[in-house]
């Protein structure tokens, strides 16, 4: 092949490679990312019982994601959506913002609820970000304690998990009926 015709190709070439799209590579997913739907009830024992139900899709991370509820007629109630420093709540009374998860859910429902921890509580295991132990047989046995919380797990296969607080008083049971993946 003579210089010419080489050069010529080289030229084609590069002209074809400058016009070429490079797609940028796609985020990577978080790898702590999670999704789970299902029923959650909330009991308030004490003075001033009271309690809450609701369906729930809940998605993300401890970090970033969002937890819409949906009442038990199928209507959305409201959506939580958070990201680091940031948690933004929105319903039908309109959009109000917290801190962190922690204060939402007590705002929302007078308690202490550790939001956060939940993501890995329904996988059957403890939240990686605190430490924890095992359920003594006197504490109910299958599960385990963090935050002040025994997490029962017996049920995990059937996608039943109860976690319970009984100081500071008053108790306050969730109980989490997971839907089948």
């Amino acid at each position: 092949m003579t210089r010419r015709p080489l050069l010529a190709a080289i030229l084609v070439l590069a002209t074809l490679a400058g016009c070429a799209t490079v797609t940028p590579p796609a985020a990577a997913p978080d790898p702590l990312a999670r999704s789970y739907a299902g029923r959650l009830a909330v009991k308030v024992e004490g003075d001033d019982a009271r309690s809450f139900s609701a369906g729930f899709d809940l998605q993300g991370s401890d970090v970033r994601g969002q937890l819409a509820l949906i009442s038990p007629i199928g209507t959305q109630v409201g959506r939580a959506v958070w990201q680091p420093g940031s948690v933004l709540w929105q319903s039908a009374d309109g959009e109000r913002r917290f801190d962190n998860l922690d204060a939402l859910a007590e705002d929302m429902l007078g308690e202490a609820v550790p939001l956060a921890a939940l993501f890995d509580w329904m996988a059957g295991r403890p939240w990686q970000a605190m430490p924890s132990r095992p359920l003594s047989d006197t504490e109910g046995g299958t599960g385990f304690r963090q935050l002040g919380w025994n997490v029962q797990t017996a049920r995990i296969s059937d996608g039943v998990i109860v976690a319970q607080r009984r100081l500071p008083a008053p108790t306050l049971t969730v109980r989490i009926k997971l839907d089948p993946p």
